[in-house]
């Protein structure tokens, strides 16, 4: 069942963000859909497609394009769909805009890399007082922006809240569970964007499709180890913004960190590999490993990546160390 109509503002008007903005618009609100360039807008406008990032995907007739911040500013809530390196300075420029009590949901992952601090520390730093949220789960932005079915989780710490934007985002096409686990959600998402680097060279390396299912698994638990150690929980990680992202991201090409990880795997350096687009995951790496060694957490597939991706490690020097590490219980 579908909420009243409302207005939902986005940010970001890339395949991810287009993507929810239809999900979003077939939900039965009306929806803002904010871009960087006038020009885009405009073709946006005109078009009612998004050829560059979403080729074929029309755009619902409930989407109004526009690069005027100002026009974000009637929005019940905001989804925030810029990537996760520019969350200060994309929240600071929507202080002016949005009023105090308007929810600003994440919906990039990753962690800020030059502070370490988890994207909703950030947005809280920048925004006292006003309340957001996260949304996360396993979910490409081809088959949601299709209208294929799709299932993701909206964590805020105030329940009711949570409870509100879930339904108000949750449609024919797209279903929102909400939680109050905000750093789960928020860990989940970062976090798997590194481990499918290591999945994706494992595959562009033609290692097998068990040494695949491995690193997930083992992957997973490394997931499981840091959240705990940060403050969220276990049952968080244990559905669709935890294994269920970790498992669609480590299996597939669609996902860009998988693909990188791949050609990294097919001999590429990072840059080849990188192609010139940003890689959430190799953002992220730094960051995850070092707040891991700040409460020595036990991450060694997010080691081994972040070992690549600096140049310290070859390939096959990250295999080895991984395969020889000695023997333990598997927890």
């Amino acid at each position: 069942m579908t909420s009243p109509a409302q207005t939902i503002g986005i940010a970001g008007a890339g395949a991810w963000g287009t993507a929810l903005a239809n999900a979003t618009a077939i939900a039965g609100n009306d929806v803002v859909l904010w871009m960087r360039s006038p020009e885009h807008a405009a073709a946006l406008t005109a078009t009612r497609a998004n050829e560059r990032f979403l080729p074929g995907v029309k755009l619902h007739d409930r989407i109004r394009p526009t690069a005027a911040l100002a026009d974000l500013a009637g929005a019940r809530a905001v989804l925030l769909v810029t990537p996760a390196q520019t969350t200060r300075d994309m929240t600071a420029a929507l202080v002016s805009v949005l009023p105090a009590a308007a929810p600003l949901v994440l919906c990039a992952k990753g962690i800020e890399r030059e502070s370490r601090a988890f994207l909703c520390d950030v947005v809280e730093a920048v925004r006292p007082g006003s309340p957001v949220g996260v949304l996360s789960g396993p979910s490409f932005a081809d088959d949601v922006a299709r209208g294929l079915p799709t299932a993701v989780t909206l964590a805020c710490r105030d329940a009711a809240l949570a409870e509100e934007l879930a339904t108000a985002l949750s449609g024919p096409t797209l279903r929102v569970y909400h939680r109050q686990d905000v750093r789960g959600v928020e860990i989940g998402g970062a976090a798997k964007n590194v481990l499918a680097i290591a999945c994706g060279a494992v595959a562009g390396k033609g290692l097998g499709e068990s040494a695949k299912a491995a690193l997930i698994a083992r992957g997973f638990a490394e997931l499981l180890r840091f959240a705990r150690a940060y403050g969220g929980e276990a049952e968080t990680l244990m559905g669709l913004s935890g294994l269920g992202d970790l498992v669609l991201t480590c299996s597939s090409a669609h996902s860009r960190n998988f693909a990188f990880g791949q050609r990294l795997g097919q001999g590429m350096s990072v840059a080849e590999a990188a192609g010139g687009k940003l890689v959430e995951g190799a953002a992220t790496a730094s960051a995850l490993v070092a707040l891991a060694r700040a409460k020595t957490i036990d991450m060694p597939i997010a080691e081994a990546v972040e070992q690549v991706l600096s140049g310290a490690w070859s390939l096959d020097q990250a295999v080895d160390a991984l395969m020889n590490r000695p023997v333990k219980s598997e927890n």
